[in-house]
């Protein structure tokens, strides 16, 4: 894919490793949130009947409380972490770098298309990462509204909104990721799971953070079930 070549390309000059460039794309999401308040409460009522009580509980603060986390903390996390030495590195500079994974693909759920979709699309660009976005596409309003808004305060070099069903989903795996956030149901998180390799998925979804030997147990008790 031609967007995936480009998040790439954004991604192997180093664009995304600033302080500064992360910062900005953190506060250009705080602003979507901010301008686009109104519209997500309805999309959220048009998808699951959502009152804009719910809305704001449940998805909007908990990704505001998560922008203003990273804010105040990046510029600790990024910093270089002093470890002990030895007597093999007693003469060495001994530390831990944290780099960035590269391009990453998330994939949101419909329950709470704007929770689990942006929380870890937070986490992805504070970490420095290219990101591809695909919102469950079962909450349809919710889905357009970030494949149409979101680009518009977001840098189009470094991040992308796929709108996609099942079968585009699939092809879209095809491709290569560096990390992939998914949260869904057991199925389509099993077939994921022992699809790729396990350390390059990451469950955000604390029902579905499951083992290898859990899934397949699991998968199993399923088939005698049935």
């Amino acid at each position: 894919m031609s967007v995936l070549h480009c998040l790439r390309a954004a991604w192997m000059t180093g664009k995304t490793r600033s302080e500064e460039y992360r910062v900005h794309q953190l506060e250009a999401l705080c602003h979507f949130l901010d301008e686009r308040h109104a519209d997500i409460q309805h999309a959220l009522c048009a998808d699951l009947h959502k009152p804009c009580f719910e809305t704001e509980i449940t998805e909007i603060i908990l990704v505001r409380n998560e922008l203003a986390n990273a804010l105040n903390n990046l510029c600790c996390w990024m910093k270089d972490e002093r470890v002990n030495k030895n007597l093999m590195t007693l003469m060495d500079c001994s530390f831990i770098r944290k780099d960035p994974y590269g391009v990453v693909l998330i994939i949101g759920a419909y329950n709470y298309p704007i929770h689990l979709t942006l929380l870890p699309l937070v986490g992805a660009i504070a970490a420095g990462n290219c990101v591809v976005l695909k919102p469950s596409e079962l909450s349809s309003c919710t889905e357009r509204l970030l494949a149409k808004a979101l680009p518009c305060y977001m840098d189009p070099q470094t991040f992308a909104v796929v709108a996609a069903g099942p079968e585009e989903t699939g092809k879209l795996l095809e491709n290569k990721f560096d990390y992939i956030f998914c949260t869904g149901n057991f199925l389509f998180l099993y077939i994921l799971f022992i699809t790729l390799p396990p350390p390059a998925v990451k469950f955000i979804s604390a029902v579905h953070c499951l083992s290898r030997k859990h899934c397949i147990l699991s998968n199993l008790l399923c088939i005698l079930v049935k």
